[in-house]
């Protein structure tokens, strides 16, 4: 099936081709000037506000205060943690000259704000009494991409990065799956994406943590996306940036810190989760305008009569926008808000209004329906629940029907070409490079509901390290 001028690639035809034409075409980003930068446009940063507001509000409700770090940090800070510059090198930006002059130390352009934020906490921290601390911080950061794809992985991007400290280890653990249920909710109930939640094998962990955790999402082509990640990092930064506080004993203590981040990957995870081959599909909850009406006809009578539907549509809790160009024929403007993924588009012509009704079209719905005006906004509002409902049930049957246990080599191969194997691994990080090497596939998580259960690796044949299934897939 070729693709018109207005459309894309079929995703069962080129799946990277469909994404990258879709972005742009249902006008989410463009590409920045800088290599591996993106423009976000209006509409797609409309998806960041909605999904930002909704994260925020569960952030503070958990007593989390939004707080302001600097983007650049001295070189210096990075190398006290010596993991955590270790993993972050080779993404590294680094300013050497400023003010027409070279530095006398080289400030690096944030990665990630655990180096300056510790060194904060340590002089913000002096007694128990002043624990937890719990900071957030919604910025961007940079991470140098030499292959950069649109919301997945561009040179700069943006996100939230929770960053907290605790006076023991049950407590910092206690608030590092906290952050997991947070993005869990968010990516289940806001983006209808029906996530993984688990633990990171040694060799996936974030550099300098103890533990980390992940929410693991499968795209369409069968491919995960780690979509939010929890960190517990012991006593490792506490002990670089000395931060450390007085117990009621008077004993000096070392701090045990926290961090968690979710990015603007997340719209690559909507658009790859529920888009098809007529463009985005959004769910309705995320998506920037959940009703587009459309008047049909010359004259302002059918246009009118759209913008008071509007206003009582709104008044109903739902986002609305009249598209009344009328240098634009109907169906150019119908092919543009199905690309752009509209759930709910409404058609107002002289016809329909003289029978009191509107045309209501869905966006992965059959045919059209005349829906009366006196009860569209009940109507509406309850076709936009059924329709967020709907997309959650569907990618989780999907992701079902895509994940295999497997007991053999053979099996594990078939089933991470497609999607996703669960298996018994050893957990050594030399036998996930040799996976990795052979399928391309690398351990998503350990999942934390997984049924216990012993075995044998499913590579090299030793005695399984976590006594359950481990989730592996080719990965974004």
């Amino acid at each position: 099936m070729a693709r018109d001028e207005r459309g894309v690639t079929p995703q069962s035809e080129d799946f990277s081709a469909w994404y990258n034409e879709l972005v742009v075409k249902a006008k989410l980003v463009d590409r920045g000037p800088a290599k591996g930068t993106m423009v976000i446009r209006p509409y797609g940063y409309a998806l960041w506000e909605l999904l930002q507001a909704d994260l925020d509000a569960k952030i503070k409700a958990t007593g989390h205060q939004n707080a302001y770090f600097p983007m650049l940090i001295p070189e210096g800070y990075l190398r006290r943690e010596a993991e955590h510059v270790e993993g972050f090198s080779p993404e590294l930006a680094v300013v050497t000259h400023a003010g027409g002059k070279q530095l006398d130390e080289p400030l690096v352009v944030r990665p990630t704000s655990e180096t300056i934020i510790g060194e904060m906490m340590a002089k913000w921290i002096s007694s128990h009494r002043d624990l937890p601390l719990l900071l957030n911080q919604w910025a961007n950061v940079v991470r140098w991409e030499l292959r950069p794809r649109m919301f997945l992985r561009t040179t700069e991007f943006l996100w939230q990065e929770g960053h907290t400290a605790h006076a023991d280890e049950a407590d910092a653990m206690a608030e590092t799956m906290l952050a997991l249920t947070m993005y869990q909710e968010v990516a289940r109930d806001l983006a209808a994406i029906p996530v993984v939640p688990g633990e990171k094998t040694p060799g996936e962990r974030f550099a300098g943590a103890k533990k980390t955790f992940t929410i693991e999402g499968m795209m369409r082509d069968g491919r995960a996306l780690q979509a939010g990640t929890s960190h517990y990092m012991g006593t490792n930064f506490a002990r670089a940036f000395e931060i450390a506080y007085t117990g009621a004993d008077g004993k000096a203590e070392l701090c045990h810190t926290t961090s968690w981040g979710m990015s603007t990957r997340m719209i690559g995870g909507v658009i790859m989760t529920h888009g098809d081959d007529k463009g985005l599909v959004l769910p309705p909850r995320l998506a920037p305008y959940q009703v587009v009406i459309v008047p049909i006809g010359r004259g302002e009578t059918a246009a009118e009569a759209a913008r008071d539907l509007a206003v009582r549509l709104r008044g109903a809790g739902l986002r609305v926008h009249v598209d009344d160009r009328p240098q634009l024929s109907p169906g150019f403007r119908f092919n543009e808000w199905e690309m752009c993924g509209v759930p709910v588009r409404l058609e107002l012509g002289p016809r329909d209004l003289e029978a009191g009704t509107a045309v209501m079209a869905r966006r992965l719905g059959e045919g059209k329906e005349s829906i009366p005006l006196e009860n569209a906004p009940q109507i509406v509002a309850g076709v936009l629940e059924d329709f967020q409902a709907f997309l959650l049930r569907r990618a989780t049957e999907f992701r079902d029907r895509r994940t295999v246990t497997v007991h053999s080599w053979g099996e594990f191969a078939e089933a991470v070409a497609t999607g996703w194997a669960r298996a018994f691994h050893c957990g050594q990080p030399s036998c996930e490079d040799e996976i990795k090497a052979d399928t391309a596939a690398t351990p998503r998580c350990v999942p934390l509901d997984a049924e216990a259960g012993s075995g044998r690796c499913v590579r090299c044949d030793t005695p399984s390290e976590y006594g359950k299934r481990v989730i592996f897939g080719r990965a974004y």
